[in-house]
């Protein structure tokens, strides 16, 4: 929500790796995914993003 915000489209959920985050007692994930057409202020607003919401988190 907080990313979306910022027109940053993630997704969160287990990502078919439950066993993988049982093991490491990991409660949920959230992807991004980057492709070719992504242009480098996009990647920048990403970035950016990422590190207000773990300022608010941290």
């Amino acid at each position: 929500l907080l990313l979306d915000k910022l027109g940053i489209a993630v997704r969160t959920g287990h990502h078919c790796a439950q066993p993988l985050m049982a093991r490491y007692g990991v409660q949920g994930m959230v992807r991004a995914s980057f492709a070719v057409y992504n242009t480098l202020p996009e990647v920048q607003r990403f970035v950016e993003g990422v590190r207000r919401v773990a300022a608010m988190f941290g």
